[in-house]
Formats: C-alpha cells, structure tokens, sequence
C-alpha cells in the first residue's frame, strides 16, 4: 500500500524540534520513531497517532478521529486521523506533539 508522501513530508517538518526521529516502514507506509518508540506514522491518506491507553479516549472524542483497526481488531493506544483532521498545518502540528509526547514519555529502546 501506498502513503501519503506529501503527509510525511508535512510530518518531517512538524518533528523537526525532535532528536533522533528515525523513519521505518511499517503497517503498509511509514511510521516516525522517537527513542526506538512508535509516535505517528501515515498509511494511505491517513495519520497514525500512538496515544497510549491513557490519551485513547481523548483522542477518540476529537473530530476526524478514529480507532485504528487495520487488521478488523482496534489497536490499543493508536488512533487514525482522517486527512480532514490533517489538512492545516496546526492542526497535523498538534496531532504529531501528542505521539511524540507519548513516545517520548516511554523508556527509549
């Protein structure tokens, strides 16, 4: 499955603040790492935000927001954002702070 190049670019630039982002192909597209951790990542059009247990319900509550449940089984602590979730920058800005802050609260690996 294709990604959304334009997306990850958006997201490079939105975790440029950030040290030691490495980039790895994963669940069809890319996913953006913090400390080894998962934080956001894009599949298709889609945003991919790790959120944790904690910030799920949160997450969940926002407009554009979905489970994440590629398989047919939701991922506990993940949500997809729509691109109409995505479309402004501070908005994608605010999404990508919320998995690199969850990244960056998990032990690096």
């Amino acid at each position: 499955m294709a990604y959304n190049e334009e997306l990850a670019l958006r997201i490079r630039v939105a975790l440029g603040g950030h040290d030691g982002v490495v980039e790895q192909k994963m669940f069809g597209g890319i996913a953006f790492m913090l400390k080894g951790n998962m934080c956001v990542g894009v599949t298709g059009d889609d945003l991919m935000v790790r959120v944790g247990a904690g910030g799920l319900e949160d997450a969940l509550a926002q407009p554009h927001a979905r489970p994440m449940d590629f398989t047919g089984r939701p991922m506990k602590g993940f949500v997809y954002v729509d691109s109409a979730g995505t479309g402004k920058d501070d908005s994608l800005e605010q999404w990508v702070q919320r998995g690199a802050a969850f990244a960056e609260s998990l032990p690096a690996k």
